[in-house]
């Protein structure tokens, strides 16, 4: 078994105003880097569009019709249609959405019929901050939250885990698990910062959540910690059927958007012992989607790290 890069350039077609942080290069930058030497062996993978059986698992009918329907009609008569100040739609964006959500669903297919040793998803548009009934912060589907229910609803992996660092609080995430004591979310994330949400107060109906804010200028020892001591642990006594990764490289010290010290060694270290404590809790069964990452040159380095660190386990 491999690892399987899945990505689409329909992704790309997802466009948003000049000078906005989410634009269609950071992705360019990320697959740029996954064609360098290391990655010879990383088998690559076309995603494919996620059903709206798929996507209404997670969502309201209604974001979901509105997404693909009316506010992509509008998208393509307007050249931009803003949702929020944040959330814009632009001609490709409702395929580069379903395709985002897809390739997480391709990449549960391919680990939990053990096709593929682990996956890392390089799609946009992010998906961690879209709730149920609201697309939001860049984001318009749930791409990770969709493929956790979707190993629960296809290949009976009932109990899922979703561990996010990116430096934004998944308040989308948050909200999918927070009543369902058989999906686990662990979150790192800088404190303050957008959405507000993320307080170690939030627990879940079941203590199935487990949030460690980090205070701004914190580096890679805080990271560490925070997972060693608080949310590996609790993910291990919590014993999911899958694990799924916001992967987020926003709290890289050159992004940005927000005020973390991390360094991609310290995104190599947390997918190392992640793969490592899946190996132990679920048969290895790990799945990788990109979040944040604004800086390209710091996104394109710390992706690199982080599908290094999976292709290098077990």
């Amino acid at each position: 078994m491999t690892t399987v890069l899945l990505s689409s350039a329909g992704c790309l077609a997802h466009d948003t105003p000049p000078a906005h942080p989410e634009c269609p290069d950071r992705l360019r930058a990320v697959l740029r880097a996954l064609e360098a030497e290391p990655f010879q062996y990383l088998v690559r993978a076309e995603a494919t569009p996620a059903s709206l059986e798929a996507l209404k698992r997670v969502h309201s009918r209604d974001l979901v019709d509105a997404i693909l329907g009316p506010w992509a009609q509008r998208a393509r008569a307007e050249v931009f249609f803003s949702i929020d100040a944040d959330t814009v739609m632009s001609a490709g964006t409702a395929e580069a959405a379903q395709l985002a959500a897809g390739a997480v669903i391709d990449a549960v297919d391919l680990v939990a019929s053990a096709k593929a040793r682990n996956a890392f998803c390089a799609v946009r548009p992010p998906g961690h901050h879209a709730e149920p009934e609201r697309a939001m912060g860049f984001c318009f589907f749930n791409n990770v939250a969709v493929g956790a229910l979707h190993a629960r609803a296809v290949h009976g992996l009932h109990r899922v885990a979703v561990l996010d660092f990116d430096v934004h609080h998944g308040n989308g995430t948050q909200e999918i698990a927070r009543s369902d004591p058989d999906f686990f979310y662990g979150s790192t994330h800088q404190w303050p910062l957008y959405p507000g949400s993320g307080s170690p107060e939030e627990r879940g109906c079941a203590g199935n959540i487990i949030n460690v804010p980090l205070a701004p200028g914190s580096d890679g020892t805080a990271l560490r910690q925070a997972f060693a001591e608080r949310i590996f642990p609790a993910l291990e006594s919590f014993a999911p059927e899958i694990v799924l990764l916001s992967a987020g490289f926003d709290g890289h010290w050159a992004d940005p958007l927000a005020d973390l010290r991390f360094t991609a060694k310290d995104f190599a270290w947390l997918t190392q012992q992640t793969c490592s404590l899946a190996d132990t809790v679920c048969g290895g069964r790990v799945v990788s989607t990109l979040e944040g990452g604004y800086d390209l040159a710091a996104l394109a380095q710390s992706a690199a790290a982080h599908v290094e660190a999976l292709m290098g386990w077990p």
